[in-house]
């Protein structure tokens, strides 16, 4: 009951990945002519295009781009369970107007694509088509100096990162427990499915997981924000925001949650590479206390 857990509330795009900044040139601006801005263009216009083909291969993009729901949760209360093992997502009949049996067919499409998330990439790619996006990944990387492999190992700490305690049971027997639980949530501004097809390219699935995506998209930040207090809704929970618009700002503020403001500009510390636990840390101690800040570079 003493566990404490710290819940981490990520922006996407030029936060955890950099994407729309190579699309419109203004990440390589940043440098002042040290990047090419067209070499960053092109690799913008890779990623899009991969994008695209996997939600509307794979992800029923096609089919359910009006519909866009805050998570893949959020018609849970229709699905009745049923088998989709069979099932012909193509013959349903799924389509305007969306009343209840048509929330039905939407529910199950969630959870065909929760379970295809799960599965990761290599469940429906073939190799030649991971090794191109592997080499895609690899590329955007050494551009953008291991922006997207910073921030994945940051995600990575934050989710593995503990403390652990000594417990004596009463016959004396000694165990460790976890101090802390580290959750990582994805709020993003984009529609739900391009959201998740984006945390498998960019390599984000093992540490986010499929129920902790949020789409603010139909209905902003802050009532997601609100949702998640309402999820995590315990005295021993702690929130952080980490994200670069003024969205998340207004909402986080709103929340009297701490944010760490995303700065692109080279040399600063809230970036990637730069960004720390010390620094979450630090933001965790102004709202909170700072009693076990520094618990917090684990």
């Amino acid at each position: 009951m003493d566990q404490k857990i710290n819940v981490y509330i990520w922006d996407m795009d030029e936060t955890l990945i950099l994407l729309k900044s190579l699309l419109n040139g203004t990440y390589a601006e940043a440098f002042n002519g040290l990047k090419n801005i067209q070499e960053g263009v092109e690799i913008g216009k890779m990623w899009e295009k991969h994008i695209l083909a996997l939600c509307d291969d794979h992800f029923f993009y096609e089919q359910i781009e009006n519909c866009n729901k805050p998570s893949l949760d959020a018609l849970s209360q229709y699905d009745d369970g049923g088998n989709l093992s069979d099932y012909d997502f193509n013959q349903d009949g799924f389509g305007p107007p969306y009343d209840d049996s048509n929330n039905i067919k939407l529910a199950y499409r969630h959870r065909f694509i929760a379970h295809r998330y799960k599965q990761g990439l290599h469940s429906f790619l073939n190799q030649e088509m991971i090794k191109d996006l592997d080499e895609l990944y690899d590329m955007t990387d050494k551009y953008t100096d291991r922006w997207l492999s910073s921030a994945r190992i940051f995600l990575e700490e934050c989710s593995a990162g503990h403390k652990k305690t000594s417990l004596v049971a009463a016959d004396g027997i000694k165990s460790s427990a976890s101090k802390y639980q580290h959750i990582n949530l994805l709020v993003t501004s984009g529609s739900l499915i391009p959201s998740l097809v984006k945390c498998l390219l960019f390599r984000l699935d093992n540490m986010i997981t499929d129920e902790n995506v949020y789409s603010s998209w139909e209905v902003g930040k802050l009532q997601c924000f609100q949702q998640i207090k309402v999820r995590f809704d315990h005295p021993n929970v702690r929130f952080c925001v980490i994200g670069d618009g003024w969205e998340e700002c207004e909402a986080a503020q709103a929340m009297r949650w701490p944010l760490v403001k995303i700065d692109m500009r080279p040399g600063g510390s809230h970036r990637f590479p730069g960004l720390t636990s010390r620094t979450l840390g630090f933001y965790f101690s102004v709202v909170y206390g700072s009693s076990d800040a520094e618990d917090e570079e684990e």
